[in-house]
Order: C-alpha cells, then structure tokens, then sequence
C-alpha cells in the first residue's frame, strides 16, 4: 500500500515527506527504500509502536508523538507530501463524550492542519478503511472544506483486496493528473459520491464570491493572521450610487 501511495505521488524530486500514522515504522522503511534522497518525518499517538520504529526497525526519518485528530504541529509548508496507510479512518472515532472530540471536530482539525502543513501543490496520499459510505464521505467532505482538491481512488473494488485512497491536491481543483495514464481506476468525487472515470472533484467557488471570501479568510486565520469579522453583508455585491 505504501508502493502504490508513493506512483500515486508522482515524486520526481527528492522530497520532505509526513508519515501520518507512521505505528512501527514499515512504511518509513519502504520510503527510505524507493528513494535514500527522501527525508520523512513519521507521527503516531502510540509511543509503544514508536519504540519498535526506533530500537528495532532504527528507522532513518524522525518519529513525533501526536494525535492527528489535535491537529498536526507543523510550519506552513514543511512538507512536500504526505502519506498515511490505515490511520485516517480512526478520526471517525469520538475520543470521549466531549463537544471538541466528535468526529467533525477531529476531521476539521487534521485536515486544516495538513493543508498549511503541506507546500503549494503538494500532495497527500490517505490509504484508509471507512466502515461505510456515510463514513467515507466525511472524510472526503471534511478533506474538501479545508481546501483540498480531492477525489477517492479505489483499487480492486468489489473484492478482498478492495483498497481505497483519499487523494488530496493543495490549491484545490481536480486529481486528473495524479491517475493519468493508469487504466482501470476508478475516481469517485468527494461530493456526490459518483464513480465516475478520471473526473473533476471539486468545483472551485467564483473569485470574490461570499463562500470564496469565507475560505479565504479561514485560511488566514489558520496561518496566524488578523481578518475582519463575517457578516451579513460579507460579499454581498454593493448597489451603485449616482
């Protein structure tokens, strides 16, 4: 599964990659393996699957101790790509019976922080299992209100080995050039839960319109920035005065 996160990738350079829910390090080694050049940084909430990583694989990216779901502490654009393997789906789970651990919450905090995490048309790779297809679209829902372009791609569907991956673009638009040339894929949009081949994923607001402004103004309060309040009035088109 890491193998074929890494063709969905497409690196053609040596790369700053995040392993998001590294556990013990395999797909660290595989990274390592397909190109020495790669630099990785691996995260995961189990400090026990950590040490495995470190004293019995002495994996050679860094290893952080973290809950994806509190959100991923990193720079704005340290990171080339991303991938995770058998992780995301986990944020479908309420930590506690607390407002700020419901699914939404979790999903909403781990996307918007890899959106700034990863560098303008970057890349993230999720290889994950939703329970279900109500499971599923939020995730994908989540991934596109943070920003991201992003469409689900599935391997082998219909079968034991049915796969799916959760690709995501940075800057929004479509993940055509990620499976071009691949036969047999299935893209299903994001949205409207469609199989469909290689299509559009996410139909991008019009420049200056109220939603536009809104999702820009997020991102700005993301990376730390002051923005003026919403309203009412925000976007609205203003009458002209004679």
């Amino acid at each position: 599964m890491t193998h074929r996160a890494l063709e969905l990738l497409s690196l053609e350079s040596p790369s700053h990659i995040l392993d998001i829910g590294c556990g013990s390090g395999l797909s660290g080694e595989i990274l390592t393996e397909s190109d020495p050049s790669h630099v990785w940084i691996g995260i995961d909430i189990s400090s026990s699957m950590l040490a495995v990583a470190k004293m019995q694989r002495d994996v050679e990216g860094d290893l952080m101790l973290g809950d994806m779901g509190q959100g991923l502490p990193f720079r704005p654009g340290s990171f080339d790509a991303a991938i995770s393997i058998s992780a995301i789906q986990w944020l479908c789970n309420a930590e506690s019976a607390h407002e700020a651990d419901a699914p939404e919450r979790r999903l909403k905090r781990f996307f918007g922080s890899l959106y700034v995490a990863l560098r303008r048309g970057g890349k993230a790779v999720l290889q994950f299992y939703p329970k279900d297809k109500r499971q599923r679209d939020m995730i994908c829902q989540a991934a596109i209100r943070a920003g991201f372009g992003a469409g689900v791609l599935e391997d082998d569907g219909g079968t034991k080995n049915h796969k799916e991956y959760l690709v995501c673009t940075v800057g929004g638009g479509d993940i055509t050039g990620v499976v071009s040339g691949m036969d047999g894929v299935d893209v299903e949009d994001g949205r409207k839960g469609g199989k469909k081949n290689i299509s559009r994923m996410d139909k991008r607001e019009v420049k200056g319109s109220r939603g536009w402004i809104l999702r820009k103004k997020e991102q700005m309060e993301k990376k730390g920035r002051v923005v003026k309040a919403s309203s009412k009035y925000t976007g609205r088109k203003r009458n002209i005065k004679f």
